[in-house]
């Protein structure tokens, strides 16, 4: 566990560093949570379980914000926009909200059904296939066959 983590834990939960060192240092042994409160009073400074608890979950946190971090630096490296100081930023952050608000404006959009058919220039058709009631759509759908679009059924299922 990164010192600035186990730092941010004691001062959130009013315990020395010693304490949560240790803590995290039993569990990872395999101690359990009981075994760390009833028998290694003297490692942890008289703890609770409730304590110790809060403890492991918190290191828990900050692991997986970590796993996250390098999700989101190489996500943004490879599209190539990742500078020095957003690097910073990122690695800095301590709080999992602060790095998904950083990570937004670079983060992929996602592809609904609707962005699909607009990409492949169906929105007219969708568009009049919803207005009017009375229309011939295969002869409507065939002015839209071209480039991605193969035929009328591929059209028609675009537009829907």
């Amino acid at each position: 566990m990164e010192m600035k983590y186990a730092s941010q834990i004691a001062s959130e939960l009013n315990l020395s560093l010693k304490q949560v060192n240790s803590v995290h240092d039993l569990h990872t042994e395999g101690s359990t949570i009981p075994f760390i409160a009833r028998y290694r009073k003297e490692a942890t400074g008289n703890l609770d379980e409730v304590v110790i608890g809060n403890v492991i979950e918190q290191v828990k946190y900050y692991n997986e914000l970590e796993k996250r971090k390098e999700t989101v630096l190489k996500t943004i490296k490879e599209i190539g926009k990742l500078t020095p100081e957003l690097e910073k930023r990122i690695t800095d952050t301590i709080s999992a909200t602060e790095l998904e608000d950083i990570y937004l404006p670079y983060k992929p959009k996602r592809k609904t059904k609707a962005t699909v058919a607009i990409e492949k220039g169906l929105e007219p058709l969708a568009k009049k296939l919803f207005d009017e009631e009375e229309i011939d759509v295969d002869s409507e759908a065939a002015g839209f066959v071209k480039g991605e679009v193969k035929d009328n059924a591929d059209a028609l299922q675009g537009a829907r």
